[in-house]
């Protein structure tokens, strides 16, 4: 009997254990700059910012919000199939990390390294990879295209409920 109980805690614990996985983020057609964009209060929080363009040179931009010393770290994908995986790296999105100071980082493609990502089950690839410690303030991001695509900016590692505030 009380291997009984014990096996039934142990069910009711492994089903309550939440599922982690980057919270969902959407850019809208209005999120043209980071002041119009949704500002991510906590960029340590793991978030996915998905991205779709239509056509090149349209921008997109999301803001986030960092303590002195922080870790910024942040992701840049694409699903693993069409158009995006058989673009070329000229073809696809810049993407530029814009600090409270003004200090801009241009991502550099820099890989095209899979991996499945099983929350939402689905294949990716790695581009690039930033990491670095953070300037407390807040953070731009924007995202330029090329040619119709569509991308995932990851940012954060904090698997915790994460707050988006939208203008």
């Amino acid at each position: 009997m009380r291997a009984l109980k014990i096996l039934f805690l142990l069910l009711i614990f492994t089903m309550a254990t939440p599922a982690y996985a980057h919270q969902p983020v959407f850019l809208l057609d209005t999120d043209t700059s980071a002041a119009n964009g949704p500002l991510l209060v906590d960029g340590t929080v793991s978030f996915a910012v998905r991205i779709s363009f239509t056509k090149s040179g349209q921008t997109r931009a999301f803001r986030a919000g960092f303590q002195q010393g922080d870790q910024l770290s942040l992701q840049y994908l694409i699903v693993d199939k069409k158009p995006e995986n058989v673009l070329k790296s000229s073809q696809l999105p810049t993407v530029t990390i814009i600090s409270p100071t003004g200090q801009k980082v241009a991502l550099q493609i820099t890989e095209r390294t899979k991996f499945y990502e099983p929350f939402g089950r689905t294949n990716y690839f790695y581009l690039s990879r930033y990491n670095g410690a953070a300037e407390a303030g807040i953070y731009s991001i924007v995202i330029t295209s090329r040619v119709k695509s569509s991308i995932t900016i990851a940012i954060g590692e904090r698997e915790v409920q994460g707050q988006v505030e939208r203008k």
